[in-house]
């Protein structure tokens, strides 16, 4: 009985060292990315605009931009917006006040832009509310020009 009991003993050892030694090869493969994915830390957001203050009251729009390491996505002007990311450190709220001198009507029909994402490795979420349609188009910059 004992024997019996000891290859019992032994499988299940045998099988968690298998598990493990599995386990462990899966993640350093999966922690050690090579080549050109070291050399650009990620920058990939998701940028939407809402018909009203909250984002639950429906996406009219939302487009994807990736900007490492060439500007890519559904985003109208790509490069443009990445340039303009760039050239503003990804700070949002410098792209929604540089708004243009045109003037705009004080109607209020709320729209917002909602940023969400990554950019260049560390988590982002932004959100903002423009007076109406007309202020959105001055003070959007080519970031929030979808």
């Amino acid at each position: 009985m004992r024997s019996i009991v000891r290859g019992l003993g032994l499988a299940a050892t045998t099988m968690a060292l298998t598990a493990a030694t599995a386990v462990t090869a899966v993640g350093t493969a999966d922690a050690a990315p090579t080549g050109e994915a070291r050399l650009y830390a990620p920058s990939a957001l998701v940028i939407s605009l809402v018909d009203g203050v909250d984002p639950s009251e429906g996406i009219i729009r939302a487009v994807t931009l990736s900007c490492m390491p060439t500007p890519t996505g559904t985003h109208p002007d790509p490069a443009g917006a990445c340039g303009e990311l760039r050239a503003n450190n990804a700070k949002f709220d410098q792209i929604t006040k540089a708004g243009s001198a045109a003037l705009c009507t004080r109607e209020w029909h709320p729209m917002t832009v909602t940023v969400d994402g990554v950019w260049e490795g560390s988590r982002v979420s932004y959100r903002h509310t423009f007076a109406n349609r007309c202020a959105l188009h001055n003070g959007s910059g080519t970031v929030f020009g979808i």
